[in-house]
């Protein structure tokens, strides 16, 4: 297999003008069911400094408040919104890759490159993160970090590339201890629920658990989330947190003044992309000739 695809940027703007069905049909779903969730990162800066997506930008990504977040999966099985919109989440059933939920567009087929072995549905991509909340006391946010670490470790099944020396040889290391499923499963279930334990009213501030180890170090005063505001992005009406400039600050600095030219990329690698194909072609195939046909040939 060659590298990653490259995107052009007529190319790049059509996958950002598909990913708006799934947007909205997610703004709806939460909508109908009183679920909070807020547009973050580049799509909020992207909102607030083009109306739209970052011309570079690859992708949408959305938070919820952890409480809104679990009832996500189980208000979406009940009412039986899989179809073209899927949600997808590591269970007793499925492995995804990923330590949140994504929403996939089955009508295309997009497969990054850390997934390219997954039994998932190959579609375009919504990422919905949890946010969490974190301890005032000093050793139990440490202690936060360690179950984190360790969920998203055997959640994932994978030592992250950027992990390396002693941390690196340890996840490893766990890995190989704890082989089975049937013991990973409960391993990352006992962390999730020891990380996610602290209240909101006891606790000054808020951080982003699953978006990756540079995130979790984050600690949000929760005064930026009392509160819902709104923002225009590619003409639809999306919800943001309260205090999104205080929020933008502390992560971007200066976030209306675009990136240098060198930064300006998308941030996803791709294997493989077909906006005319839905991923059940892809799905199908995937375990035969396609790969062998098509991304070979790339």
């Amino acid at each position: 297999m060659s590298g990653p695809v490259k995107l052009t940027p007529g190319l790049l703007r059509e996958l950002q003008l598909k990913q708006l069905d799934m947007l909205r049909y997610f703004k709806d779903f939460c909508e109908k069911n009183d679920l909070t969730f807020y547009l973050i990162g580049g799509g909020l800066i992207g909102a607030l400094r083009n109306g739209g997506f970052v011309p570079w930008d690859d992708d949408v990504d959305v938070m919820l408040p952890r409480g809104d977040y679990e009832r996500l999966p189980k208000l979406w099985r009940e009412q039986h919104a899989d179809g073209r919109f899927r949600l997808l989440k590591t269970d007793d059933e499925m492995f995804t890759g990923n330590i949140f939920i994504t929403i996939t567009d089955t009508d295309y087929t997009m497969v990054k490159t850390n997934q390219t072995e997954v039994d998932i549905p190959h579609g375009l991509v919504l990422d919905v993160f949890p946010l969490d909340v974190c301890p005032d006391g000093r050793f139990a946010r440490k202690m936060q970090f360690v179950w984190t670490m360790l969920y998203s470790l055997f959640l994932a099944q994978i030592v992250p590339e950027n992990h390396g020396g002693l941390l690196g040889f340890g996840s490893r290391l766990l890995l190989a201890v704890f082989r089975g499923d049937k013991i990973r499963r409960k391993i990352w279930r006992a962390c999730e629920k020891r990380m996610t334990k602290y209240k909101l009213s006891e606790n000054r501030c808020v951080t982003e658990l699953c978006s990756g180890p540079h995130w979790m170090k984050i600690e949000y005063p929760k005064r930026i989330y009392e509160g819902v505001d709104h923002v225009t992005f590619e003409g639809i009406r999306l919800p943001c947190m309260k205090g999104y400039d205080e929020y933008l600050t502390m992560v971007f600095g200066d976030y209306m003044t675009p990136p240098p030219k060198d930064k300006q990329k998308p941030h996803h690698d791709i294997a493989y992309l077909d906006l005319n194909t839905p991923c059940a072609v892809y799905d199908e195939a995937h375990k035969d000739e396609f790969t062998k046909r098509y991304m070979d040939k790339r």
